[in-house]
């Protein structure tokens, strides 16, 4: 056995897919591969998975990502034509009758995220979902120890509209629930917590700077106090590596007069209410007119060109 081999617990019925990050003495430091879980264990403990793509912790976890990922999809699409049915109706959406059918149409701003995540799998697949959800990402790979710093560095100079700050995490071993109050408890929350503060102390207002934080088991409570506007793990559950994405592409598409719908953001997730929650929150995406390039003189160039 060693490092870079895929792995599961033999105590826990091998329900979830790992990878050996490191080997000390005779114990394993564990990544989750589908799971934001940062865990260890003893060597006697793991059993190696020749075929990780179709061992059954894989394939159960690729399942249940497809059918959520396949919900969240739908879910946007039909809200994007129950507003498109309605905003005549909503006075506060009065101002979009006046240019309804503008000459040059419309064309769409999503807010831009900045993701810090410290595992890099998991940023190449969050990459690829914002690419196909046409959201504007900037992603950096960074250990979650120095993610304090790296932000703070980072949004003078991104200036994003959503921060993502995620990576793994874990309730320490033999810790009863009562003892989860404290930080110490956990593998790195700590880090998130002084990540989320220092977004914050740029940004104090929760509408100007969205923020999704946490990974597995991560302490809710102490993330929302910090500053996010949503956080794992309300019921200190395991997240899917995808979920603080979801979440921040549902506040990227979310017209920024609206409010982001609690429920619907955190049911288009893979783990749901029991994995992420959050504060009422506004969205950021903004329409523009004319769309760039519809005349025949192109001026300037498409967005996100």
């Amino acid at each position: 056995m060693k490092q870079g081999d895929y792995v599961v617990r033999k105590s826990y019925g091998g329900d979830i897919l790992f990878r050996i990050e490191a080997i000390v003495r005779q114990t394993a430091i564990l990544k989750g591969v589908d799971y934001r879980l940062l865990a260890d264990a003893p060597l006697s403990d793991l059993v190696v998975v020749r075929q990780p793509e179709t061992s059954s912790a894989a394939v159960a976890a690729k399942i249940k990502e497809h059918e959520s990922l396949r919900r969240f999809r739908r879910q946007e699409g039909e809200a994007e034509s129950f507003r498109s049915d309605t905003e005549s109706v909503d006075d506060a959406e009065a101002y979009r009758q006046e240019t309804a059918n503008p000459p040059g149409g419309y064309f769409e701003m999503p807010g831009r995220v900045l993701h810090l995540d410290g595992d890099g799998a998991y940023l190449r697949k969050s990459m690829a979902l914002y690419a196909q959800m046409n959201v504007p990402a900037d992603c950096i790979h960074c250990h979650e120890s120095v993610m304090p710093e790296v932000i703070g560095r980072l949004l003078p100079q991104v200036r994003p509209d959503i921060v993502v700050i995620t990576g793994h995490d874990g309730v320490l071993k033999n810790r009863p629930y009562a003892s989860l109050r404290p930080l110490s408890s956990y593998k790195n929350s700590v880090h998130f917590v002084q990540a989320v503060r220092a977004a914050r102390a740029y940004e104090p207002n929760k509408d100007n700077l969205i923020i999704v934080a946490g990974a597995c088991q991560s302490h809710f409570e102490a993330l929302l106090m910090a500053g996010a506007n949503f956080a794992s793990s309300p019921r200190r559950v395991m997240i899917h590596a995808l979920d603080p994405v979801v979440v921040a592409i549902k506040a990227s598409r979310t017209p920024f007069r609206e409010p982001i719908h609690l429920t619907e953001a955190i049911r288009g997730t893979i783990c749901g209410a029991e994995g992420m929650g959050g504060v009422e929150t506004f969205g950021k995406r903004r329409l523009g007119t004319p769309r760039p390039g519809w005349n025949a003189k192109k001026i300037v160039p498409a967005y996100g060109a």
